[in-house]
């Protein structure tokens, strides 16, 4: 990783890059998210305050257990500008978002836990489908696509399906 001397207090956007381990179209996306900010030079160069690697770590730290950009910036925004989220921030942050957590993990076992009851074709034809229909409010009347005549009064909505090799009737 390269070093950057301490007398450097901006970083160009490469520099932010090879620091962070972000692709640059990354950095530019993220400061169009309003995540990062900059400054422009004369020549219409950004440069980036050494505060911004942290936020970088931050975001991506939080990306990778899911959360989602819209939380990460309003995260962000509680805290004051030109100063890097600390250990006690993230603590703080992570605490607020463990529930959501717990949720996904919840959900994506439930997923797993029910891969085996999956056809796997898309026809909905299994008398319930914890994949495809997890909620099945209209499971007990009928199944599948059925329930598509039933809403267009004896038509199909839209244009038909393709039958493809493989197709449960």
């Amino acid at each position: 990783m390269p070093k950057i001397p301490e007398k450097i207090h901006e970083l160009t956007v490469g520099q932010l890059s090879a620091r962070s381990g972000a692709a640059v179209s990354a950095l530019h996306f993220y400061e169009s998210k309003g995540l990062i900010s900059s400054r422009r030079t004369a020549g219409n160069q950004r440069r980036y305050t050494r505060d911004t690697l942290r936020r970088v770590a931050f975001i991506r730290a939080a990306q990778r257990v899911g959360i989602p950009l819209v939380t990460i910036r309003e995260a962000l925004a509680e805290l004051p500008e030109e100063r890097t989220p600390t250990r006690e921030d993230w603590a703080r942050l992570s605490e607020a978002w463990r529930s959501e957590l717990d949720e996904r993990i919840k959900q994506l076992n439930r997923l797993r836990d029910h891969l085996t009851d999956c056809i796997g074709c898309g026809c909905l034809s299994l008398d319930t489908c914890i994949l495809s229909n997890p909620d099945d409010a209209f499971g007990e009347r009928q199944s599948g696509s059925r329930l598509m005549v039933e809403r267009g009064r004896g038509r199909p909505q839209g244009r038909p399906r393709q039958r493809q090799s493989g197709d449960c009737s």
